[in-house]
């Protein structure tokens, strides 16, 4: 709910107000419903505050307790508070006026730097003790917050985002290449296997699910969170299983929906989204309140070209969760005007670093925009999905059931997918037998797979030694880990704390920006840990994938909805289609990054240039899928970003 800052000085000189007032000063272009300050000596503690529950109207942060001698400043909003009550025992008096900021420094004196590991909610925080002179932060399980820091061997400095610490003195803004090369090797959406480092030399972040701790000039960063699978959950029935479910669910649900604005949504034509919205209406609907709804559509003039099994379009799947729902303000956004290009100078300033998801940058920005002028405290959506609540490949699934001779089962299953999908009942062997027996794929190779080419200039990464680096992560050029299978996968997303920055630093930032918190019921620990447990076999299920959810979400969402099993959303296909007005700009502009010497010495010039040979031949909307496009739409954001270096 805040940006907070804060310097802390090693060596017990006093802060001075000239550069506390400079990390702050650095915040005014973010809305604010209070700004405060809090210095002693050589701490000082800054929160540039925006008041999103009802707990946080007025409140005094940063916060110093004369009691206990610890001051406290945060970004946070905490979930399991009724938890914290009884944990803490808190009188019931005072329980509905106590801060979330509060409940972080009382769990702090109770459990000391064990306290993350009782917090549930989205958070960065840090905290002086006055009594053992040290400061001690921490960001939560997922990193939804960011938080910054430089350190030398006098000062310790850390800020929600990256600018204010340039405001200190002696504090340069350098391009860390290491980070750049980890950037550009990976194809997928990952920014960089090392969760510490950032864009720039000398600062660093605080990685998910750690905290951090300030003794005597000394720094010590631990891990205190890990999200291991459970003892497998045994129910009696898949009823009993999807009861366990909405509960837990449910309680994610309802308390990402505390604020004392309107409540908003990002709504797809999909089940994740869908479930999110369908059980906060159900919450809301007891207190007479709609949700918005915010739901990107093309623009008018948009032929799709997907294929028949995607579609471009999710209007008539939104509609249809919409009208069943009820209780929804709904809102179609086409962002007429707004485009990939358009966008990139924004972001950057947004982000304060390169980004890869620019097909999708100009709707993501324009909802929280458009949710800004609605009012909205809260924007749902159900980004962490396809990992929890709607887990469950059901190929992969069937492969485990090949692997174990469990005949009758599988082609069982195999019948009844085939239905609710099309095609023939075993025309998927031996797409299975290959899943099943990788070994398969090496002895009998279909064709040479593609590979998206490497954006990275070869020396640059051979200097860097970043593909070696990737090999001690198991992660290939794609970001992924190619050697193993999904089960396998699935486990080392939620061990690898690098899946989790690039994600939540956009959500994380633009909620900054709008005033707005993005929460994400499907990112709840208590639900991730729930969906770790269960049986694999509650996840596909009579020739369903995605089973638990689907089941779930009846008398929840429409059947059209609900099991859907053949049509798929594709959202950001008219990216090229909204560049047709600025094309000549775009291409002249990778024409000029083409011979720059500078960004060359860290893009790979030749891939640019063979790409460049398809883009000026003219634009084609239907080549948004297209690797030249995206290489070089990549390589511009890049080349800006460099430039800032100049």
């Amino acid at each position: 709910m805040s940006a907070i800052a804060g310097i802390y000085n090693l060596n017990g000189e006093q802060v001075s107000i000239e550069k506390s007032g400079g990390l702050m000063k650095a915040f005014e272009k973010f809305p604010a419903d209070d700004i405060q300050t809090w210095h002693k000596d050589n701490i000082f503690l800054g929160c540039h505050a925006q008041w999103i529950t009802p707990e946080s109207i007025g409140e005094q942060l940063p916060f110093y307790d004369y009691q206990r001698q610890i001051a406290i400043t945060a970004d946070a909003i905490i979930d399991n508070r009724e938890e914290l009550f009884e944990r803490l025992q808190i009188d019931r008096e005072d329980r509905k006026k106590i801060r979330d900021s509060q409940l972080i420094l009382l769990a702090y004196h109770k459990w000391g730097e064990e306290s993350p590991k009782f917090l549930v909610g989205d958070f960065a925080f840090m905290i002086w003790d006055e009594k053992k002179r040290k400061m001690f932060g921490a960001r939560d399980f997922s990193g939804a917050r960011t938080l910054y820091y430089y350190r030398d061997n006098h000062r310790f400095g850390f800020s929600t985002t990256i600018q204010p610490l340039f405001s200190l003195p002696g504090v340069k803004k350098e391009l860390n290449e290491q980070w750049l090369a980890e950037y550009l090797a990976i194809a997928g959406m990952i920014d960089a296997v090392d969760g510490e480092i950032t864009p720039y030399r000398n600062i660093e972040q605080l990685p998910p699910s750690h905290s951090i701790t300030i003794f005597e000039d000394k720094i010590k960063i631990i891990r205190y969170s890990r999200l291991i699978p459970g003892n497998q959950l045994k129910l009696k029935s898949n009823e009993e299983y999807v009861e366990a479910f909405r509960d837990v669910f449910q309680k994610a649900v309802t308390s990402r929906l505390r604020t004392h604005l309107n409540v908003g949504a990002q709504l797809s034509g999909g089940l994740d989204s869908g479930a999110v919205v369908s059980f906060a209406v159900k919450e809301m609907q007891k207190v007479n309140k709609k949700l918005h709804t915010f739901s990107y559509i093309p623009t008018k003039d948009f032929k799709d070209f997907t294929p028949k099994q995607l579609m471009a379009n999710e209007t008539p799947l939104v509609r249809s969760t919409v009208e069943y729902v009820g209780g929804i303000q709904d809102h179609y956004l086409d962002f007429n005007g707004k485009s990939s290009f358009s966008e990139i100078d924004d972001f950057l300033d947004i982000l304060e670093m390169p980004y890869k998801f620019f097909e999708n940058s100009f709707w993501l920005k324009g909802m929280f925009e458009k949710a800004h002028e609605e009012g909205i405290g809260v924007l749902l959506n159900g980004d962490r999905g396809n990992f929890t609540i709607s887990w469950g490949y059901a190929l992969d699934y069937y492969a485990t059931l090949l692997k174990k001779i469990k005949w009758f089962r599988l082609f069982q299953e195999l019948n009844q997918y085939s239905r609710n999908i099309g095609g023939a009942r075993l025309g998927n062997l031996p797409r299975l037998a290959r899943i099943g027996f990788p070994i398969l794929n090496r002895l009998f190779p279909q064709g040479k797979p593609y590979k998206l080419p490497s954006l990275i200039n070869p020396v640059f990464a051979e200097d860097c030694g970043v593909f070696e680096k990737f090999k001690q992560y198991g992660i290939d050029q794609t970001g992924w880990y190619s050697a193993l299978n999904v089960y396998e996968e699935r486990k080392k997303h939620f061990e690898d704390v690098f899946q989790w920055n690039a994600g939540n630093t956009l959500s994380s930032k633009l909620s900054l920006r709008y005033a707005m918190w993005k929460r994400d019921p499907t990112n709840d620990i208590r639900v991730i840990r729930f969906c770790l447990t269960v049986p694999e076999k509650q996840y596909v299920q009579n020739g369903l994938d995605r089973a638990l959810i689907r089941r779930s979400t009846e008398s929840y969402l429409p059947d059209e909805v609900r099991l859907n099993q053949r049509i798929r959303g594709v959202q950001g296909a008219d990216w090229v289609q909204r560049m047709i007005p600025c094309w000549d700009e775009f291409t002249d502009e990778v024409r000029q990054l083409s011979t720059d010497k500078r960004v060359l010495e860290f893009l790979n010039g030749q891939v640019i240039r063979t790409s460049l040979l398809k883009v000026e031949g003219g634009v084609r909307p239907e080549y948004a899928t297209d690797p030249d496009y995206k290489i070089l739409m990549r390589s511009l954001i890049v080349f800006r970003f460099i430039k800032k270096f100049a």
